[in-house]
């Protein structure tokens, strides 16, 4: 059985690549050993470096929108922020089936407001103080909202 003509290619390539020197990995020098830090240096590094943030005791918040005829609503666009703050700090859009799902930090009490236009807009509380991981919401939206923003 023959080679196929692009795995000859292929070798072809290969070899010239490598005959030009910087373009094949054998050929690159080796990295020098890394310098020992002061004292005085890797201790104001270690100060600025944030721990990083893990999702694993994130507050779940998934559900659905229906329409005034109870079919799902995609498009929708949600807004989550905590019930102390004025600005919304997470937000999405239900997809194809009118599903939602956002994750918050526990610890806090949030607000989450529905819109689309056309229709009214409605606030949930929630409280993700408590000892449960998710909350599971069904909006349905009411037709007569008025200028949306």
């Amino acid at each position: 059985m023959k080679n196929p003509r692009w795995i000859v290619l292929a070798g072809m390539a290969t070899m010239l690549t490598c005959a030009v020197p910087g373009y094949c990995r054998a050929q690159e020098p080796a990295p020098a050993a890394p310098q020992a830090a002061s004292p005085a240096q890797s201790s104001s590094s270690a100060k600025t470096k944030k721990p990083k943030y893990s999702h694993a005791n994130d507050f779940l918040v998934s559900g659905t929108v229906f329409d005034a005829k109870g079919y799902a609503f995609p498009g929708v666009q949600l807004k989550i922020r905590r019930s102390t703050e004025k600005k919304f700090r997470w937000d999405d859009y239900t997809n194809s089936r009118g599903e939602f799902a956002v994750r918050v930090p526990k610890g806090s009490e949030y607000e989450m407001v529905v819109r689309v236009k056309g229709f009214a807009d409605q606030t949930r509380e929630l409280d993700a103080k408590s000892g449960l991981s998710e909350a599971r919401i069904v909006f349905r939206m009411e037709p007569g909202g008025g200028k949306n923003k």
